[in-house]
């Protein structure tokens, strides 16, 4: 049994950074935060992999850790049919944009089983669109800014506590935010500060990584699930596991924005918070490993109200109008199985009430999600990567009624809408270059973007550099 990574990527959604834009100064701080990054990467592997080949150390636990990663993904769309178009619709014109990040990932041993963990992070570039027009948007390492430049923050300042509870014990190999060592199988796990609330939850083998596997945000996390975040997908927190040979029980509390999609958080935390509850279960099906999560989540925020909005006259279909501190509760279902050594599949479920406003993810009510994972060992490239899956998202009544009768949200609104559910297909193949870069072509094809059978389908495509130390 592994222990759980902390995925890096499923935070990232929706931007309007343009990489033309980077001059000066700003460009100077891409590039020497780059090298600075690599060098004190390259010196921290290399001093790892001394220590591990020095008889009788292999085994001891590591007492700092530095990662670095920087991704790079062009995407593009051609022409589609679009008869009409409103505030949040993506254009039908050809267009081609660029998301970037780079990211250092920074740990050390502070006392026994404590590890603090602070990633300074930057991010730039355009996402199609704006980031507008599909809810299931196609590029999950963009994140929603508005500055017109790359810009540096601070994206994980985080304690993790570890309680052994005796018996067996497993190795901890090292990652990003993870550091070489041994635990107890039995143990609890304290996680406090600044983090992605899906660093702990929803995770899956085989997609829940943008910058490596599937980019889909519908594909990579469960859409329905609103989890809470800040612009780019963080947020304030603490979470608590027990973890068991067999088993795992998580729970979370965390902050939530002050508005839709917003950087800043609400500080009424008697009235704005998040709950986020799931259970981890695994098995062997014949000799191979398999897993079910099985999540519920209850957020309260300032949303406004769908069917209010709608039987107000005076709002004049303005939902930030009807905003008052309500709830809004769901569930997620996540399976992941190994089939043979190299072929993986995976299912995701999920379903909210949807009678209060997308807050923090993206408009998606309920979601179906299949697909395959399948390495590439029968061609002689084992660390290859093929991909292939689909989705289907839908709205509540209430909420397809809100954008029909010309609403908006912080994602979707075309000013009138035809309903159908969005249906998107994505396929990937990652090719490993070296041990530390790989590049990724990726295809999507949207039926019904924005779930409007009037505008579409349309067809994405990416190229995807990835590099890691």
């Amino acid at each position: 049994m592994r222990y759980r990574q902390e995925n890096l990527g499923t935070f990232r959604r929706g931007a309007s950074l343009g990489l033309a834009t980077i001059r000066g100064d700003a460009a100077l701080r891409v590039v020497w935060f780059a090298i600075l990054s690599l060098s004190v990467s390259a010196e921290a592997e290399e001093a790892v992999s001394t220590l591990e080949q020095s008889p009788g150390k292999s085994s001891a636990p590591e007492l700092w850790s530095v990662h670095f990663q920087a991704t790079v993904i062009p995407q593009g769309h051609g022409h589609f049919d679009s008869p009409y178009s409103g505030q949040n619709s993506m254009p039908s014109l050809n267009e081609i944009r660029t998301s970037y990040t780079s990211t250092l990932y920074l740990g050390g041993r502070l006392w026994h089983g404590a590890e603090l963990y602070v990633n300074p992070e930057i991010s730039g570039g355009r996402g199609i669109g704006g980031v507008l027009g599909v809810a299931g948007f196609p590029n999950g390492d963009i994140a929603r800014v508005g500055k017109p430049a790359p810009t540096i923050s601070l994206a994980r300042l985080f304690l993790r506590q570890t309680i052994g509870l005796g018996g067996q014990e497993e190795r901890i190999e090292p990652e990003a935010n993870q550091m070489a060592g041994s635990l107890d199988v039995s143990r609890l796990t304290f996680t406090l500060g600044k983090y992605g609330a899906t660093d702990i939850f929803d995770d899956n083998t085989y997609s829940h990584e943008p910058r490596t596997q599937f980019m889909n945000w519908a594909i990579m996390n469960n859409g329905a699930w609103d989890y809470p975040a800040d612009t780019r997908g963080y947020t304030w927190g603490g979470a608590v596991e027990l973890n068991q040979p067999r088993w795992a029980l998580r729970y979370g509390l965390f902050g939530v924005p002050k508005e839709a999609n917003g950087i800043k958080f609400d500080h009424h935390l008697d009235q704005a918070h998040a709950h986020s509850l799931e259970w981890e279960g695994r098995y062997t099906w014949g000799s191979h490993p398999g897993k079910i999560h099985l999540l519920g989540f209850w957020n309260r925020a300032h949303m406004g109200n769908y069917r209010r909005t709608l039987d107000t006259p005076a709002f004049n279909l303005d939902i930030t109008r009807s905003r008052t501190y309500s709830s809004k509760y769901g569930l997620g279902l996540n399976v992941e199985q190994e089939m043979t050594r190299d072929l993986g599949a995976f299912l995701r479920l999920g379903w909210n009430d949807g009678r209060t406003e997308s807050w923090a993810y993206t408009e998606i009510d309920q979601t179906a999600c299949l697909g395959l994972s399948l390495k590439g060992q029968g061609w002689r490239r084992p660390q290859d990567v093929f991909g292939v899956a689909g989705v289907a998202n839908g709205l509540s009544k209430d909420h397809r009624d809100y954008l029909a009768a010309g609403g908006h949200g912080f994602i979707i609104g075309d000013g009138r809408l035809n309903y159908a559910p969005e249906e998107i297909f994505e396929i990937y193949y990652l090719f490993k270059i070296t041990k530390w870069l790989s590049t990724t072509a990726d295809y999507q094809f949207v039926s019904n973007p924005a779930y409007n059978q009037d505008r579409g389908p349309l067809h994405v495509w990416a190229l995807r550099v990835h590099a890691e130390f």
